[in-house]
């Protein structure tokens, strides 16, 4: 039997695109291009190099870095070596990357020189390497790593952990078979549709879920891939998009938000982008508008960590004249791809019809799907083969998913459940509110009320009582936030969502003012 492991994929690249470029970026200028040839070669040295530093099959070798060529080179190499990829979270405190380095007790880590200070509270006896001068010295004396496959397809490839909002993050394992079928499943027309015709830039952090499986499916397919290097800025993103052809794209929404609003004070060419792809949270109808007026094709992809991470996209099939019914349907979270099984079930584990109504918890499963945490931590969160989201949804009758919220997001007011994402939407359909936020405070009477945070639109001067009012036309009286309050960002968490667990210690303490 043919084993499937990732570490074809830079082979492959090598063999059938050997000329095409991967480039490397600092601060929006160019620092090195090479192609699939010279690429393939540094990785073979630096899987040598590793081995030859005493990394064995099966150990976790961490990397704290940003979006460069050397972090891409180690997507191929540690697996070639026959060990397990780990990337850190840049953005996380020294004390929480101390913890997941000592949980998933890794043996190396090769750092960026300016997130060495991160690295402060690990064991003293882990090896660190910087990325810099002692990365290009192992390339350069490393022996071409020429051996055979070191491992099976049963065995992890990478390790990734989540952001820990509801806890300490937890680790979640990627086989080398879920990940070939996951990247396979990235390739599809009805996926990101990646392939060696892209120019792919890589602006979603590669410690984040893999970058989206982008890194892998771009290298796979022989795509040229950018990378923007340290701290990209929205006006280095687009110069970079402008110069480079870019092709394809991911971002998160608030990303997106901002690269928008440069292009529009500033200009800018983005009429070599096929897609525009959105995750992390839902955009708004108004921010997928005004990149298809730009030319730019948008899509929403859904998924999460443990689901490594892709679970399903908006491409449409059959898109509706109408370019505000095509809006919303990019705003739900598509379809499922070929390959996984969902369902939505009650508080009982009953499963729920797909009448686009019905709205539970949504589990999934798949060859792709972890089917536990690493080392068994919270074992509740898988039932009978299927993952446990924690999100609340529903699906279509024609099986469109639609996130409602997650499960510690809802609101319980009076017995009834309010949805805190169709208040934010409700809220962000509002020409003076950029950004918002809604979760849930105590209340005497109803058990919880809704309570808001919202970020106004440069220019606006629209009060939180007047977003109220307004908002009164657009959801219904019970679904009102307590109150309105005006900030000039929301907080994030490591990978760029809304940080609610800082906005509900933040507003812990609000009484309810009782409007009606």
């Amino acid at each position: 039997m043919t084993e499937l492991l990732v570490t074809e994929f830079v082979e492959r690249a090598r063999r059938h695109h050997p000329r095409r470029a991967v480039a490397s970026y600092e601060h929006g200028s160019e620092v090195l291009r090479y192609d699939y040839g010279a690429h393939a070669e540094r990785v073979a040295r630096l899987a040598g190099a590793l081995r030859r530093l005493g990394v064995r099959p099966g150990d976790r070798v961490a990397t704290l870095c940003w979006n460069h060529h050397r972090h891409l080179e180690l997507y191929s190499a540690v697996p070639l070596a026959g060990a397990v990829l780990h990337t850190l979270n840049l953005r996380l405190s020294a004390e929480e990357i101390a913890y997941i380095v000592g949980h998933a007790n890794d043996r190396l880590i090769i750092a960026d020189a300016d997130l060495m200070h991160l690295l402060d509270g690990v064991r003293p006896e882990l090896g660190v390497l910087d990325s810099g001068a002692t990365f290009e010295a192992l390339v350069a004396e490393g022996p071409e790593w020429a051996g055979p496959p070191p491992r099976a397809e049963s065995d992890l490839a990478v390790l990734c952990y989540t952001s820990g909002t509801t806890g300490r993050p937890k680790g979640v394992g990627y086989s080398h078979r879920g990940l070939y079928l996951h990247t396979f499943a990235a390739c599809l027309a009805d996926g990101h549709a990646i392939s060696a015709r892209d120019t792919v830039l890589h602006v979603v952090p590669m410690f984040h879920a893999n970058g989206w499986g982008i890194p892998f499916a771009a290298t796979m397919t022989g795509a040229a891939q950018v990378l923007p290097g340290p701290h990209p800025t929205v006006a280095e993103i687009a110069h970079i998009i402008e110069r480079e052809r870019v092709t394809y794209v991911g971002m998160v929404p608030t990303v997106a938000v901002d690269l928008l609003a440069h292009l529009r004070r500033h200009g800018g060419d983005t009429s070599s982008l096929r897609a525009l792809v959105l995750g992390g949270s839902t955009p708004s109808i108004d921010l997928i508008r005004a990149w298809e007026e730009l030319g730019v094709p948008v899509f929403q992809g859904w998924g999460m960590t443990e689901i490594s991470p892709m679970a399903t996209f908006t491409r449409d099939p059959d898109p509706p004249d109408d370019p505000d019914e095509r809006f919303r349907r990019t705003q739900t979270q598509g379809t499922l791809l070929p390959g996984l099984r969902w369902r939505i079930v009650d508080d009982e584990g009953r499963e729920l019809p797909w009448d686009g109504e019905s709205a539970g918890e949504l589990h999934v499963r798949g060859p792709w799907v972890a089917g536990s945490y690493y080392l068994g931590e919270a074992p509740d969160r898988f039932v009978d083969g299927w993952l446990r989201t924690g999100d609340v949804a529903t699906i279509g009758t024609d099986g469109r998913l639609r996130i409602v919220d997650r499960t510690k997001d809802l609101i319980k007011s009076g017995g009834e459940w309010l949805s805190s994402v169709a208040i934010e939407q409700a809220l962000l359909a509002d020409p003076d509110v950029a950004d918002a936020a809604v979760i849930a405070v105590a209340h005497e009477r109803w058990q919880e009320r809704p309570f808001a945070v919202a970020v106004l639109r440069d220019g606006a001067a629209a009060t939180g009582e007047e977003l109220r009012e307004r908002l009164a036309e657009r959801v219904p009286r019970w679904w009102l936030p307590e109150e309105i309050v005006l900030a000039e960002s929301l907080p994030r968490t490591s990978v760029g969502k809304t940080d609610k667990r800082r906005l509900r210690a933040q507003f812990a303490g609000v009484t309810p003012t009782g409007k009606e």
